[in-house]
């Protein structure tokens, strides 16, 4: 392939550019070369010519004075015509040769040729050029060279004047017949140096592709590059120690340098704000509206951790984040922000993405938790070397491992947000604005009442629902609540996933539901009965509200005074 197309515009090969400049070079030189050595070898021809010509004419100028005299003795005028053209034709060898003898007004006294013959000579230039040396006194100057146009070609030779017969001898040769081997052998040798030139240019492309192989692996792997838009090294594992070579390592340290600092940039920016930058080489202060899934994640009890671990709290923050930021970017989660023990993720915002914002934010949440229950196994392992080894903790180790033993919440909630980078063009950050995220904050709070590891919002489990088949979620709802703050009662639920289904959480969720609807409809009395009945931790706070006489303006809305 001399070229290819990249994004709608040719491309032409290195190799092809340097094998067509050095062809047309050759073959310029070569055809100049060639063109000067016709040209000199023509004016030699014609020298050579001019000798031969001038030896047939002094010879047809002294037979044409002998055949006068033999004229002058018979008077056979025709007799010596037809001698002195036949002696004309023995002269000449090319076809188109010529021996005239033309009087002075162009008739032709006589015609040796081997075409048809003519009556007058119709050339008046070439006739007044030859009249005008018959004004020279000298016999050299009745003669000389002439070019002249004859029988519809064009001649050149030489001519005398013959007083005798008062005529102009004239012998010329037809130019094109005269330089035909010339050109014969031009065209013969043009065609061999074309020939040659091929042939070394397909040497040349062999040979360079060869030596520039490299060049085809470093545009080819940069042009993947792009393709994936993403930055690895080139291979060059064989290569020459060439130029070639040395742009590739060059490129490999470039690429080598800008992937660290985007690998930097990535771990503080989003995948969405990552491509985005990547795709359009910029990032604006702007924002829009969207459908997202907001997960906000805190950590119980972070003040007695802060004031235990002291600056080791950092630690680990870090062995609980590594983790659970790993499993929300699986689900196609970007993080929103990180402050403390607080983490906020959306879901959904992922172009990319073909799974449901909602059930990702969901499964999300548990791999949260499991990330937390992990680290609490590893710090139970931990104890348990420790002890066998030095025996029972200490006052302060025991302080310092209940600290580790991280729990944490998880509120769920969606709906239209302001998703986009807030800042200033010296300093920005990507963020989500907007009722819901502050409502799953609330939602992540009621965790800590209700006992529920997560707890999502009603906008959840319709989206999942309608969007999710088989989605294998069970959505308990646990109670309508007016969270501090706002002024319309929300449905909260506890999602349950179908592994952690079994036959006695059935039977405490049916004891729950039962309990619930009695609860809503304000017999609290024999709703406490079906409270007590239920093992599940979300039941407790529902039995000591109802072992309070229900309010008289009960209207199954529980009103929350803290956040």
């Amino acid at each position: 392939m001399l070229a290819r197309k990249v994004n709608n515009t040719r491309v032409f090969r290195v190799t092809t550019k340097i094998v067509l400049a050095f062809t047309l070079f050759i073959l310029i030189s070569n055809f100049a070369s060639n063109y000067i050595n016709l040209i000199l070898n023509r004016s030699e021809l014609l020298r050579l010519m001019n000798q031969l010509l001038i030896k047939d004419l002094k010879s047809m100028y002294s037979f044409c004075n002998n055949q006068y005299e033999i004229y002058a003795f018979d008077r056979k005028l025709e007799d010596s015509i037809k001698s002195i053209e036949d002696k004309g034709l023995n002269d000449i060898k090319n076809e188109k040769a010529v021996v005239l003898g033309i009087k002075r007004d162009g008739a032709i006294f006589f015609q040796s040729s081997k075409f048809s013959k003519y009556d007058t000579f119709n050339d008046i230039s070439a006739l007044k050029a030859m009249a005008q040396h018959l004004e020279s006194d000298s016999d050299a100057g009745k003669e000389g060279h002439i070019n002249f146009y004859f029988n519809g070609e064009e001649y050149f030779g030489i001519f005398k004047y013959n007083p005798k017969w008062d005529i102009f001898i004239l012998r010329a040769e037809e130019k094109n017949e005269f330089f035909r081997e010339s050109r014969l052998i031009f065209a013969q040798v043009s065609a061999l140096i074309i020939a040659i030139t091929l042939l070394t240019a397909i040497i040349g492309i062999v040979i360079l592709r060869r030596i520039l192989k490299y060049i085809n692996v470093i545009t080819d792997s940069i042009m993947n590059m792009i393709a994936r838009k993403e930055l690895t090294l080139i291979n060059l594992e064989g290569a020459t120690n060439d130029d070639v070579t040395y742009m590739g390592v060059a490129f490999n340290s470039l690429a080598n340098t800008v992937g660290n600092l985007v690998n930097i940039f990535q771990k503080f920016a989003n995948q969405d704000v990552v491509r985005k930058a990547y795709n359009e080489l910029e990032v604006k202060l702007e924002g829009t509206k969207r459908e997202l899934t907001v997960l906000f994640s805190d950590i119980k009890s972070f003040t007695y951790i802060t004031e235990t671990l002291g600056n080791d709290i950092i630690k680990l923050l870090n062995m609980h984040y590594d983790r659970a930021i790993r499993e929300i970017v699986k689900l196609d989660g970007v993080i929103g922000s990180i402050i403390g023990d607080a983490l906020l993720a959306v879901f959904g915002a992922l172009d990319d993405s073909n799974e449901n914002k909602s059930y990702q934010a969901v499964k999300a949440a548990y791999k949260l938790h499991e990330v937390a229950e992990l680290l609490r196994l590893r710090m139970e392992r931990i104890k348990a070397e420790v002890e066998e080894e030095k025996g029972k903790l200490t006052k302060e180790e025991l302080q310092v491992y209940k600290a580790v033993l991280l729990e944490i919440g998880v509120g769920i909630d969606g709906g239209n947000v302001f998703y986009g980078t807030i800042g200033s063009y010296v300093r920005m950050t990507n963020t989500v604005i907007g009722d819901n995220v502050n409502s799953a904050s609330r939602l992540e709070g009621l965790t800590r009442i209700y006992k529920a590891p997560v707890i999502c919002s009603e906008y959840v489990k319709q989206d999942i629902e309608e969007n999710v088949p088989d989605h294998g979620i069970y959505f308990l709802e646990i109670d309508r609540v007016m969270v501090k703050g706002k002024t319309r009662a929300q449905k909260i639920y506890w999602p349950i996933m179908a592994t952690e289904m079994d036959e006695k959480l059935k039977k405490d969720i049916e004891s729950f539901e039962y309990g619930l609807e009695l609860y809503y409809a304000g017999k609290w009395v024999d709703a406490r009965k079906k409270f007590a009945r239920c093992s599940l931790k979300l039941a407790d706070i529902f039995k000591e509200r109802t072992s309070q006489k229900c309010p008289s303006n009960w209207d199954g809305v529980w009103q929350m005074t803290t956040k």
